[in-house]
């Protein structure tokens, strides 16, 4: 895997292509002429080399669609709770265009099952689509709710559609957010409370008798002390 149009040296392509003898920045200087296009996607590389003439072509395929999805979506990562956090809200012609796109890559029989996959994936990062969670739009996928999107490979919504769908989840995203915050006070405030009552049960009492006991030492000692001699001059 690599950043399109920004591959680094690093200690595995070294040791992958040291032994080999292959120079390593004519490497990445062709796989980012090669992958240009893809830049700000992580894209899979592959490279050919013949270890005898020491040289080597560099094969480009398509990002995963993890990639496409955050990328078209403008998220740098997935939610990480997706049942608590949703981080966009997608078209089902915006899926239907990136499963145009992986396609050709996939082992879907058909662009009804490519989008199913997509589908898929937009569930594990947090997505909606079309107001709806992953699981739900399988259902009504399989339903046929959206076959005839499917069937014409409509891949480009309305303004009209984008602005309501950014209105929903602008609504919940907020409603999310607060609700993870509230549950993380919450928790703050059991476990502050659970440290009160340790203390209340196990804290009081210890002090005050080691205050006492500090209070008698003294004493006890001065009582115990020798009288010793008297003063010179008197018997």
């Amino acid at each position: 895997m690599a950043e399109g149009g920004n591959m680094t040296p690093n200690p595995a392509l070294s040791q992958q292509l040291g032994p080999a003898g292959v120079n390593i920045g004519q490497v990445i200087s062709k796989v980012n002429e090669a992958t240009k296009e893809f830049k700000g996607l992580k894209v899979p590389v592959e490279l050919d080399v013949n270890t005898t003439t020491k040289q080597f072509e560099v094969k480009v395929f398509s990002p995963p669609v993890s990639e496409l999805l955050k990328k078209e979506f403008k998220v740098p990562k997935g939610s990480g709770d997706q049942k608590k956090l949703s981080v966009a809200n997608a078209s089902i012609e915006q899926i239907i265009s990136v499963a145009k796109v992986k396609m050709p890559g996939m082992l879907a029989k058909d662009l009804k099952s490519a989008v199913k996959s997509v589908i898929g994936t937009c569930g594990a990062l947090g997505i909606l689509i079309e107001n709806k969670y992953a699981s739900e739009i399988e259902k009504d996928i399989e339903a046929g709710k959206y076959d005839s999107e499917i069937k014409a490979g409509k891949s480009t919504p309305s303004p009209e559609k984008l602005k309501q769908l950014e209105e929903f989840f602008s609504s919940l995203h907020r409603k999310q957010e607060k609700a993870i915050q509230d549950a993380a006070a919450a928790k703050e405030a059991e476990a502050e409370a659970k440290a009160g009552e340790k203390t209340a049960a196990t804290g009081t009492a210890p002090v005050a008798s080691t205050a006492t006991e500090s209070a008698a030492k003294p004493t006890a000692k001065a009582a115990a002390k020798p009288a010793g001699k008297a003063p010179a001059g008197k018997k």
